[in-house]
């Protein structure tokens, strides 16, 4: 759990359980505390357990009780040593008990959430980055991990679960910092992991097609999404009109919004000059409010300006002067595994990129073709186990994006790799472009042996991390680390 690895849990003044909610703990219980994990459970916590896609918490109450758990909560009540209470849907309540428990730790921080299919990690990244520069105390949640001040721990998911993200603001309130910026995935506005949340600034990136294994369709996908964008969870947002979902978002919020576009003049932020240059973009934002700000955008990608706009309205909006913000833009530094150079000397372009959703396929091999004087050599694989209908999708993104398209193995889990290049490539042509090589390795080896000098080779899908998980076990594999030692056989 990220909490117990920084070691900084708050102290929590114990509070009696029925006066949360009389009419769910009709007994009065004295908590210090709560969790839905029971091996994390401690000396006076309350376990709520929850129905799982395998188990139910209730097969695991023995060990809460066993490590100091005082009541249990769950869908139904249990006879036990310990009281019992039920709720129908009991994954409603943990944020708000925890936040009740945490004293309300989001409503004293500026916190800022975003959500969107692509652009999250950087978005927020760049948010920090701006605040960390301005010399204001920040923190960030996200897919790459927890940063508390100078602490950083790497995360298990995009958004944590309701009671650890509670404690984490708290944590972060605790230590006088006053700025927050964290990812909101659908999975957590699904499952109400935000319970208990209330941002100062909400901002939606884009939406395209992913977790459809999940949502099933786009238009749940949207209302999932959309849900963050109500007063029940925000003051105020910012909606990227540059996609067809951010207008449909717009004329349906029901809080204040401003609207970002990257040309759209009617938008109330908007790029008045984009000029791209051999050191990035030269760029001027201008808003309807009078805003002016500008400066030498140093990271790869045109969707990164898009990134870079959300980003700047935030710093704006969280009480950042024009002059704070611009002079703060050339300093921006790209994301661990998002459009990431490797450098060995080669005489060919190495990047390796998180893309993992067809349009952001598309979108950083239509960037990369514009710095390439030679081939596009692109590396891609679909994780098992998640979306399939993206499949052929990713498929033909890859190879109409590419000189060379080498069809490859991402995280496969549970599914055959062979079933899920036949996904990949099923109705495409790959004549002499396209090769399908199952090992990942052996796939990033081909690419780096056949690339000549002006070429590049794009490695997709894993980005920063750094392991395979094949048949339930995580086994160490970093792209990073594969792609430099492919280089170097080869140099």
């Amino acid at each position: 759990m990220v909490l117990r690895i920084i070691d900084m849990t708050p102290k929590i003044t114990p509070k009696i359980l029925s006066e949360y909610d009389s009419k769910i703990f009709n007994k009065d219980i004295m908590v210090n505390g709560l969790s839905i994990d029971s091996n994390k459970i401690e000396k006076g916590f309350l376990f709520i357990a929850l129905a799982g896609s395998k188990t139910h918490g209730l097969n695991h109450l023995e060990t809460a009780i066993r490590n100091g758990a005082v009541a249990v909560l769950s869908d139904k009540k249990v006879d036990s040593s310990i009281p019992s209470f039920a709720f129908p849907n009991p994954r409603e309540l943990v944020g708000g008990i925890a936040a009740w428990l945490f004293d309300y730790p989001f409503k004293k921080l500026t916190s800022v959430g975003i959500t969107g299919t692509n652009g999250k990690t950087t978005s927020t990244s760049f948010i920090k980055q701006i605040w960390d520069i301005n010399k204001i105390d920040s923190a960030l949640i996200g897919t790459l991990g927890v940063s508390i001040g100078s602490t950083f721990v790497k995360g298990d998911r995009t958004t944590p679960e309701a009671d650890e993200l509670q404690n984490i603001a708290s944590q972060i309130q605790s230590k006088g910092i006053k700025n927050l910026v964290m990812e909101v995935s659908s999975h957590a506005i699904d499952q109400f992991r935000i319970e208990g949340c209330q941002y100062k600034l909400v901002g939606f990136t884009n939406l395209s097609q992913d977790h459809l294994d999940y949502h099933k369709t786009m238009d749940n996908y949207f209302n999932t999404k959309s849900k963050l964008f109500t007063k029940d969870y925000a003051d105020l947002a910012i909606i990227n009109l540059d996609n067809e979902y951010g207008s449909r978002l717009l004329k349906k919020v029901t809080i204040p919004a401003q609207s970002i576009s990257r040309s759209d003049v009617t938008a109330d932020w908007y790029y008045e000059d984009i000029v791209q240059n051999s050191d990035g973009y030269s760029i001027n934002i201008t808003s309807k409010f009078g805003n002016k700000i500008s400066g030498q955008f140093r990271v790869l990608g045109d969707f990164n300006l898009d990134n870079l706009l959300l980003a700047v309205v935030a710093s704006s909006l969280t009480g950042l002067t024009d002059n704070q913000i611009s002079s703060s833009i050339e300093k921006l530094t790209s994301v661990s595994g998002r459009l990431e150079k490797i450098d060995c000397g080669q005489k060919f372009r190495a990047i390796v990129d998180y893309a993992h959703t067809p349009d952001a396929v598309t979108r950083v091999l239509s960037t990369v073709r514009t710095f390439t004087d030679g081939r596009v050599i692109a590396i891609l694989g679909c994780g098992g186990e998640r979306d399939k209908g993206k499949r052929p999708m990713m498929g033909k993104a890859l190879l109409e994006g590419s000189d060379i398209a080498v069809f490859t193995s991402d995280n496969p889990r549970s599914e055959q790799p062979a079933q899920i290049l036949r996904d990949m490539t099923v109705g495409l042509e790959l004549l002499n472009k396209g090769f399908i090589i199952e090992d990942r390795r052996q796939a990033i080896e081909f690419a780096c042996k056949h690339a000549q000098p002006n070429d590049c080779v794009v490695l997709l899908g894993k980005g920063h991390e750094d392991g395979q998980e094949i048949n339930g076990v995580i086994l160490p594999f970093d792209d990073r680390i594969e792609i430099t030692n492919a280089i170097k056989q080869v140099k």
